[in-house]
């Protein structure tokens, strides 16, 4: 199961796979795909299956409050690779690091760095909802 993902993943050149009922490719760089799935859709990830490039603290954090079943990564930070076998999520990768660089690599990634002293899931999540709506677009009223 996981293989085909990580198949997927890499020939299809996707950001994130996620299996449920179906699977569902992610190509954005970031959380943001993944949470906006964690968001609108909570139940999908109730037992998935996933498989992304790179997984840091806060994706860890919100794989495991959506409730992932398994998890592989290419690339995965220390702490996300700690918080998740924390959680009982057996997780495979790749590479680990001591953590996530930002897409310059020139410093950390911002939500790393901003999860990074966190101990609970539960005290990341609203760092990564104001992250996530402070990066969205503003609209402009008429």
């Amino acid at each position: 199961m996981v293989q085909d993902l990580i198949h997927i993943l890499h020939n299809e050149h996707c950001a994130c796979v996620i299996q449920n009922e179906e699977v569902k490719k992610f190509h954005n760089r970031g959380i943001m795909d993944l949470y906006g799935l964690y968001d609108s859709e909570p139940d999908f990830l109730k037992g998935a299956e996933v498989a992304d490039h790179v997984i840091g603290k806060a994706a860890a954090a919100l794989l495991i409050e959506g409730g992932a079943k398994q998890v592989y990564a290419d690339l995965i930070s220390l702490s996300a690779l700690v918080l998740l076998r924390e959680a009982g999520i057996p997780t495979e990768y790749e590479q680990v690091v001591s953590y996530i660089q930002n897409h310059k690599l020139t410093d950390w990634c911002p939500m790393e760095s901003e999860c990074y002293n966190e101990k609970s899931v539960e005290d990341m999540l609203p760092l990564i909802k104001q992250f996530v709506e402070s990066q969205r677009p503003k609209s402009k009223e008429a």
